[in-house]
């Protein structure tokens, strides 16, 4: 029989990891709303669009890399 010695990740942390991935998904769409979606209603020139957007993309990955990252007291 095998043995899995992983630790079962509690409830509030398996919360906290589907709440970060809804939060990675959301901004990673509004990032790409607001450099694609030509009639979103935001008065800015095309590349303010694009820096604006990929701010928020670059937020995006920054918080699911955060999100990933393993914590020292759960090795």
């Amino acid at each position: 029989m095998l043995q899995n010695n992983k630790k079962q990740k509690s409830l509030n942390r398996r919360f906290l990891l589907i709440l970060g991935a809804a939060a990675f998904v959301c901004f990673l769409v509004l990032g790409l709303m607001i450099i694609f979606w030509a009639k979103l209603p935001l008065d800015m020139p095309q590349y303010q669009r694009w820096i604006f957007g990929g701010v928020i993309i670059i937020y995006s990955i920054v918080r699911f890399s955060r999100l990933l990252k393993k914590e020292p007291d759960e090795e």
